[in-house]
């Protein structure tokens, strides 16, 4: 990858998600009985997780002798943090269809 990608990378991410969260935010203070925010909320922090080791995974350096082995561990747990989050989301979507 370029130089800057690995920035561009983290600083957008990291733009949309304070958006998202300050979002969630703002509708769990206007509607405070359901938890179903809190739910989404919970996928928002799963899935930076999961951003999180992908993106040391992909900034992994090749030279290292055990590079295949950390860059799968890295993937496994960025799938692992996904999966969750994903479940959370879910859980949370279910609970606003309820209303």
């Amino acid at each position: 990858m370029e130089e800057n990608v690995m920035d561009m990378l983290i600083g957008g991410f990291s733009v949309v998600m304070l958006i998202a969260v300050a979002t969630i935010v703002f509708l769990w203070r206007r509607n405070r009985e359901g938890r179903a925010f809190l739910w989404i909320l919970a996928h928002f922090l799963l899935l930076s997780l999961a951003v999180f080791f992908a993106l040391k995974a992909i900034s992994f350096d090749l030279t290292h002798v055990q590079a295949s082995e950390e860059i799968s561990l890295f993937l496994g747990k960025a799938g692992l943090a996904w999966g969750a989050g994903m479940v959370c989301l879910l859980a949370g979507i279910v609970k606003l269809s309820r209303r």
